[in-house]
């Protein structure tokens, strides 16, 4: 895909501030805070908030992104992709606000964190190569991955996004097929999220997950839940243990 910038002035700025929630610095953070054991070093944080400058029910946003080939752990504000959003769709050229000074890349994963901006609104989004995420997509060879009558169901949010889920409520997460290249996922995990409106996230077989939520904060929190559970999911399948009940 051609790359198309147009640097703000001042570019920098939109990454360096004293305020510590400032978006700029938390996508840093949240890399920071992931468990390599558990999500992996490659996780992928993605952070959209809008600018000051306008309402918050109205007027457009700015993305900071992660790069790629960065030690998540080790990222910093300075490494942070800013982008302007809304945005057309691939093909058409992404439009930079910044990007970093050194040789980066912006992750791959961005039209698929695109897919969680424009279907559901969200604040963030994340990406995992868990092995919890891996197992579950190989051990539930269909569609879904399902799972009910778990404590931890009630920290994930219907469509990411929306009132907390029950105990009593079957946790249903769709997996699709990997492709060789990432950014070929977008198309069908936006058919995914389409056909399952209140998954909190979508799996890729052989590969990890994707979550969101209305913030890193939230995104995160759901992450780790749905990691607890396709771990859960996955010990329970191989103890021959139903994962829903009636």
């Amino acid at each position: 895909m051609v790359e198309e910038t147009h640097i703000a002035p001042d570019a920098d700025a939109l990454v360096t501030s004293t305020d510590p929630s400032h978006g700029g610095l938390q996508v840093g953070m949240a890399s920071s805070l992931s468990e390599p054991g558990r999500y992996d070093i490659s996780t992928d944080i993605i952070r959209k908030e809008r600018e000051e400058a306008f309402p918050l029910d109205k007027g457009p946003s700015i993305v900071y992104i992660a790069p790629s080939g960065v030690q998540k752990e080790r990222i910093k504000p300075e490494h942070i992709f800013v982008l302007p959003y809304p945005q057309a769709p691939p093909p058409t050229p992404y439009t930079f606000l910044r990007k970093p000074e050194l040789s980066l890349k912006e992750s791959a994963c961005t039209p698929l964190f695109w897919n969680a901006f424009d279907l559901r609104d969200a604040g963030s989004c994340i990406h995992t190569h868990s092995q919890h995420a891996v197992m579950a997509t190989l051990l539930w060879p269909g569609e879904t991955f399902e799972i009910s009558h778990q404590e931890m169901i009630k920290g994930v949010r219907l469509g990411g996004i929306g009132k907390a889920m029950s105990y009593l409520d079957k946790l249903v997460v769709p997996i699709i097929e990997n492709t060789p290249h990432e950014e070929d996922l977008r198309d069908s995990m936006a058919e995914a999220m389409k056909q399952y409106p209140d998954a909190a996230g979508v799996l890729v077989r052989r590969h990890g997950v994707y979550v969101w939520g209305p913030d890193w904060e939230r995104a995160k929190t759901q992450a780790e839940c749905l990691d607890y559970l396709f771990e859960i999911g996955v010990k329970m399948k191989l103890a021959n243990l139903p994962t829903t009940l009636d």
